[in-house]
């Protein structure tokens, strides 16, 4: 029986598909929980107690393993204080006040621009070749985020009338897109290690924004309903759906992996409208197509390199 169980989990582990789309969904749960989570918990103390809970976990079931590759992470691990300073702390502290602001819908689509972020990224760092396809995909996926920003009304560009929480989320978006770039020159560790220590420094850099908002008074601890929002992003969102894109990452490279955001828009959408009644408007639907269709575009690389 262990020995059955153990194939399983090795033969899941190297399903990065199947693996991306439960990350995929876990994420488009957490534009739920981030709208659900006002008025039951504020944005910095869901932060710290998400990554306190996870490093809490991970390090009580994996001390040993991290004790043991110690030593292969201590030359980088100023670099990867600032990966989780970033991709975890930042990109989520942005999402969770871009909530008060904007719609689980604007959340999840706007999400669905990191895979251009990634794209253009892998070309300023990594010098890769970019085809006419990748740039009109880039450009579509543009207008696409640019629908959901101006409400539909493109008009708002020339005076600069944009949602706050649009753009907060954008700019969220640009953090985690270095994140996963940084992903592809990460210490040669597990990936459970790797992640494990990352928790450990999530939770140590959200204590200054907490303690922040603390001394601002704007700090709200979780009620009951709030505690189940915390439990929830805390193992999911935060715990398998970053462990399964990390492996994910490992076996088919951030490129490729970052094209799999695209679902989070479709899952926001859909479980926004089902879970929190939200209205879909007509330039919701004009974004969606742009944005898939311009990660289409950008993908058909893989057929013409």
């Amino acid at each position: 029986m262990i020995a059955t169980t153990r194939r399983l989990g090795a033969s899941f582990f190297n399903r990065p598909v199947l693996m991306l789309f439960i990350a995929m969904l876990s994420w488009g749960g957490n534009t739920i929980a981030g709208r659900l989570a006002i008025g039951e918990v504020s944005p910095f103390v869901l932060v710290f107690l998400r990554w306190l809970i996870v490093s809490i976990l991970m390090t009580s079931l994996l001390y040993p393993r991290i004790r043991a590759e110690w030593p292969t992470m201590r030359p980088r691990l100023g670099v990867m204080m600032l990966m989780a300073l970033f991709g975890f702390v930042a990109f989520n502290m942005l999402f969770y006040i871009a909530a008060y602001t904007t719609t689980a819908i604007n959340l999840g689509i706007l999400q669905g621009a990191m895979p251009i972020l990634v794209l253009v990224g892998t070309v300023l760092v990594f010098r890769a070749r970019v085809l006419p396809l990748q740039i009109l995909g880039i450009l579509a996926t543009m207008v696409g985020v640019a629908l959901v920003a101006t409400h539909g009304d493109l008009s708002a560009l020339g005076s600069l009338s944009i949602n706050p929480g649009d753009g907060i989320m954008f700019l969220a978006c640009i953090f985690y897109a270095g994140y996963t770039l940084a992903l592809r020159n990460r210490p040669r560790v597990s990936g459970l290690v790797f992640f494990s220590v990352l928790s450990i420094f999530a939770a140590i850099c959200s204590v200054p924004a907490l303690a922040y908002e603390m001394a601002s008074g704007g700090a709200l601890w979780p009620t009951p309903d709030g505690w189940l929002i915390v439990l929830f992003v805390s193992l999911f969102p935060s715990c398998l759906a970053q462990i399964f894109f990390m492996r994910a990452v490992e076996l088919i490279g951030p490129g490729r992996a970052g094209v799999f955001i695209n679902l989070v828009p479709i899952f926001s959408a859909l479980l926004a409208v089902a879970i929190l009644s939200e209205p879909f408007h007509l330039h919701h639907g004009a974004a969606l197509v742009l944005v898939l269709g311009g990660i289409w575009l950008s993908e058909r690389r893989s057929a013409l390199a």
